[in-house]
């Protein structure tokens, strides 16, 4: 019995503060709404009428940009910017700009006291990769690619930097065809105790499979352009000399590795519209334009190949684009703004998003209901067998961001805790993400003395 009361009274603080916290935010939402209503005599409705007017006309505007080409696009952009701006200028004319900065203030309260009731600690530390104590390497062995991030290595003196600290440097040669599989297999016969990359997720994937296969740990240096990998380790990706500091006093993570065809990969593996827009010449160069000049094929219902996925035995068919991720992403939207991350590299699962768009309804549902729409897909699988709709030729494929072509089917599955990363005790370390918003839990929490479970979504 004593032990049922401590027990008890252990978990009665943070239910008790999520209940204030679920009330506040009901509180805050409702003062929004009687704010508004009580202005309604002094230009409240203006302020109703006015405020959603501008956000449908800005959603308009934000779809002819992200689904059109050419003057539909520069229209859609200025009617994105140019409905907001005049409704705040309505707002200050009408002289109703206080009751809608009032209102909107009591809003951002509500949204931040749901969020904070709706997180749990106890979730967020089991959601977190903890490091074991590991022993400084005596002949580690990195491999630099001088053209990655655009020059990284050269600018933050990364080769004087891992010289200092004992390691040895390859340096790729820009102008040649490099095999960084061989020079990475020739280190291990040469006797290093440790590979690592300053490079580009792709070529990070490659030595990493060379690192696995010898047991060996591995180290990851932020000096590409996106740095995915080493975001979700929790690494410094602004600061790469500060990833060399696990040489010295260093961390060890042991995180899954995926296999496609039989090639590692560390983040994902795309295919349809995705795989399409790494495909183009100009990726290299304009990864971003090049995105947004695919946006439309997929928004729009595309005329392309589109791909079939069995997912541990489930069918996903006739899906326009699909990604397959080493663990899922803590958010699966494809059209959120916000970088992608995953709050584990070593759940021992496949993170899996589908997108089928039929038609501008569901195009425009995937838009404003993002991961609740039913044009995309999200689960969790151990393996993935992706095969193009069209027939049984190859099919293009990205991994990690490097364009491949393989035959079908394609075959993604993934190796557990296969991959001992070293990494820096003091690194910025990963960010729980924010847990999903929803309004009917809050009310539950608000006037019940139980923290209702999250649920845990295996598909949409």
């Amino acid at each position: 019995m004593e032990v049922g009361t401590v027990a008890a009274s252990g978990t009665a603080g943070p239910a008790r503060t999520a209940r204030r916290l679920a009330r506040c935010a009901l509180l805050a939402a409702v003062s929004a709404v009687v704010v508004l209503l009580i202005a309604l005599g002094g230009g409240g409705a203006l302020i109703l009428v006015g405020g959603l007017a501008g956000l449908a006309l800005s959603a308009v505007g934000i779809w002819w940009f992200l689904a059109h080409r050419g003057p539909l696009r520069a229209l859609g952009a200025l009617l994105a910017v140019a409905a907001p701006a005049t409704v705040l200028t309505l707002y200050v004319v009408g002289g109703v700009w206080v009751n809608a900065l009032v209102a909107l203030a009591l809003w951002g309260v509500a949204l931040l006291c749901a969020r904070s009731a709706l997180r749990r600690p106890e979730e967020d530390g089991a959601g977190t990769m903890r490091g074991e104590p590991a022993a400084r390497p005596e002949k580690p062995v990195l491999i630099m690619n001088p053209k990655s991030g655009g020059g990284k290595v050269e600018r933050f003196g990364l080769v004087e930097r891992a010289e200092e600290l004992g390691a040895r440097v390859i340096l790729l040669d820009p102008s040649a065809d490099n095999d960084v599989t061989a020079l990475a297999e020739r280190a291990v016969a040469e006797g290093a105790d440790l590979l690592g990359v300053a490079g580009g997720d792709g070529t990070q994937a490659l030595v990493a499979a060379v690192a696995a296969e010898h047991d060996l740990p591995f180290l990851v240096i932020s000096a590409g352009t996106r740095n995915h990998f080493a975001l979700d380790l929790g690494l410094d990706r602004t600061d790469p000399p500060t990833c060399l500091n696990a040489l010295t006093d260093g961390e060890e993570l042991r995180v899954d590795l995926g296999s496609v065809a039989g090639r590692a990969f560390v983040n994902t593996v795309s295919f349809g519209v995705y795989a399409d827009v790494v495909h183009h010449p100009e990726y290299r160069d304009a990864k971003a334009g090049t995105a947004l000049d695919a946006l439309p094929d997929l928004l729009q219902g595309g005329d392309g190949d589109r791909v079939d996925a069995t997912v541990d035995g489930a069918l996903l068919d006739a899906q326009q684009a699909l990604l397959v991720s080493n663990n899922p992403y803590a958010t699966p939207d494809p059209l959120s703004a916000d970088p992608a991350r995953r709050p584990r590299l070593d759940g021992g699962e496949l993170g899996v998003i589908g997108v089928r768009v039929e038609g501008a309804m569901q195009a425009a549902e995937l838009a404003v209901r993002g991961t609740q729409a039913a044009a995309l897909n999200v689960l969790t699988a151990r393996r993935v067998e992706v095969t193009c709709d069209s027939g049984d030729g190859p099919i293009s494929v990205a991994v990690d961001g490097e364009a491949l072509t393989l035959p079908t089917p394609v075959v993604c599955t993934l190796r557990p805790r296969a991959l001992r990363v070293l990494v820096p005790r003091d690194r910025p370390g990963i960010t729980p993400p924010p847990p999903p918003l929803d309004w009917r839990r809050i009310t539950e929490l608000a006037f019940h003395t139980h923290h209702p479970q999250r649920p845990s979504r295996s598909g949409a």
